[in-house]
């Protein structure tokens, strides 16, 4: 190898891979701790391995502020080529299954809890009688999962992505309405003077929170959670009311609709592809499939 481009300060010089994700880590999570956590290694290897990489590179990669890891120019520049190979090789990892014919393989979909517990786990068998090859993993997170990395093969998201290389589709509209226990009476007077279960403040800007929090005072809201189904037996179980997608709120028999025929709020339901995978078989197959469902399914949502 010419010496000169091994030399510091020149990117190519041997450059390990493995050295580029430890720092794609740190630069994801902001300090050493939390790219270990991401990485199942230790604190000290991240140290070390990032220490290589900017031997290597004869630059810093990062400025370390108050504990927190913010990425220099170079680390910057570093990180966006990083992320393109690290997309490159997450493509290559299926790259014999992408490329046959058939409909087979394991498709990875993403949506929130509610999504898959309440209508997605419900329909697959359909699915797998149409494609008796295909195997599908659900993924239940309120985490939008990064497509582009293949944490998922394709994602229902209940907000349109404003970047990215994908297709998207609008599948339905996801109604919400506030609802009580079975025995509780409807608020004539307003929200006022009741008690309330609402998720927990990271997820405060998600639009029926925000609804909630223009009528409801916080101290109201008695118990919060990220889990929608730990608000609905809340509810159920009358410590409160809670604003519920009508497709959870249908499905419980102890429930009750107090805000009438008209949804009190109303979210898009999306439905997210990478453009590389359009033409997948088995990703294809399963974008299909959710498309025809949802909208025959279409008043199960309003």
């Amino acid at each position: 190898m010419d010496k000169r481009a091994a030399s510091a300060g020149n990117f190519a010089g041997d450059i390990d891979w493995n050295d580029v994700r430890y720092a794609l880590a740190v630069a994801r999570g902001g300090s050493l701790v939390a790219a270990a956590r991401l990485l199942g290694v230790d604190q000290t290897t991240v140290a070390r391995r990032l220490r290589v990489l900017e031997s290597c590179v004869g630059t810093p990669l990062f400025e370390r502020l108050k504990g927190h890891f913010a990425p220099t120019p170079a680390g910057e520049a570093l990180m966006e080529r990083g992320g393109r190979i690290e997309r490159e090789i997450a493509a290559l990892r299926h790259f014999g299954s992408d490329n046959e014919g058939q409909v087979r393989g394991v498709v990875r979909l993403t949506a929130v809890g509610a999504m898959v517990s309440h209508y997605l786990a419900r329909h697959l068998a359909e699915l797998r009688g149409r494609h008796p090859g295909l195997a599908v993993e659900l993924i239940a997170s309120s985490r939008s999962l990064d497509l582009s990395r293949r944490e998922a093969d394709l994602a229902i998201r209940l907000a349109r992505p404003q970047a990215g290389d994908f297709i998207v589709c609008r599948l339905a509209s996801l109604a919400y309405g506030v609802y009580g226990s079975a025995t509780a009476p409807p608020a004539e007077d307003g929200w006022d003077d009741c008690c309330w279960v609402a998720y927990e403040h990271s997820l405060a800007h998600v639009p029926e929170m925000r609804w909630l929090a223009e009528r409801v005072a916080d101290e109201r809201i008695l118990l919060r959670s990220n889990n929608m189904d730990a608000l609905a037996t809340a509810v159920a179980d009358g410590l409160g009311l809670a604003v519920l997608p009508r497709l959870l709120g249908a499905r419980h028999a102890s429930l009750r609709c107090l805000s009438g025929e008209q949804p009190v709020l109303s979210r898009e339901i999306w439905l997210v592809m990478p453009r590389e995978l359009r033409h997948v078989p088995r990703i294809r197959a399963v974008g299909d499939w959710l498309v025809e469902r949802f909208r025959a399914d279409g008043d199960v949502f309003g």
